[in-house]
């Protein structure tokens, strides 16, 4: 019969044995460049990563495609600069206060185009790293987040129904809606109705809420233009 001695020995070793496993398993990889490239280029909003020279390290795939598009910011030299002089020093002089730890938000506009860029310092003034910091660039477009397709699926949203949602995000009224859809403004009421409904959102308003805080998904069918740089051009070892 087992003693309870030999129960407590086999008891001990068994334990040793789980804590030389734990011990022993492969500790995973860290994520790898090329992974947390493309999780950025799928975030719907454009980052920038600069470091203290003021020098671009990373730009995802909307941040290249809005600079490339030259309507409010550009790059030159892998510096991020404005459309115009007076641009390039708002840019330059936020920058400067992130790099040493301040937050900053610029609202730039240039002729019809309007762009918001927030720096985020991504490190500590008194640490001991390089200071670095992170651009988000405003989204253009709700209507254009992967996400609000799939949201109108996933409530059972009839074609008109969603292209009435996406009139709402887009700021437009029922009125213009029932003129661009070539229906009665009652057929849009009705349509609005059962957007509530289906969503379990008593107003437009909360409606609207609800799509502004989905997860920002890039579309797949990703707008395609002509860069001067790429994602890994942009990336330092």
């Amino acid at each position: 019969m087992e003693t309870t001695a030999q129960r407590h020995l086999m008891d001990r070793t068994t334990s040793d044995l789980y804590f030389h496993a734990e011990r022993t398993q492969p500790v995973p990889d860290s994520l790898g460049q090329d992974l947390l490239l493309r999780v950025l280029d799928e975030v719907d909003y454009g980052l920038l990563v600069i470091d203290a020279q003021g020098h671009i390290r990373h730009a995802n795939h909307l941040a290249r495609h809005e600079m490339s598009t030259g309507r409010v910011i550009v790059t030159h030299a892998r510096s991020l600069l404005g459309r115009n002089t007076e641009l390039t020093t708002q840019i330059q002089s936020a920058l400067e206060h992130a790099l040493r730890g301040q937050r900053r938000l610029l609202q730039l506009k240039q002729g019809e185009h309007e762009l918001s860029l927030a720096f985020v310092p991504l490190s500590h003034p008194l640490e001991f790293d390089a200071p670095t910091v992170l651009v988000l660039l405003s989204r253009k477009n709700a209507c254009d987040n992967l996400a609000l397709r799939m949201f109108a699926r996933s409530q059972n949203l009839s074609p008109s129904e969603e292209a009435v949602l996406l009139a709402l995000c887009r700021g437009a009224s029922i009125p213009e809606i029932a003129a661009d859809h070539k229906v009665a403004e009652s057929t849009v009421r009705s349509q609005i109705k059962a957007l509530r409904e289906k969503t379990g959102c008593g107003s437009i308003r909360a409606l609207m809420q609800k799509v502004h805080s989905l997860p920002p998904m890039v579309p797949a069918l990703r707008v395609i233009s002509a860069m001067q740089h790429n994602a890994m051009e942009f990336a330092q070892p």
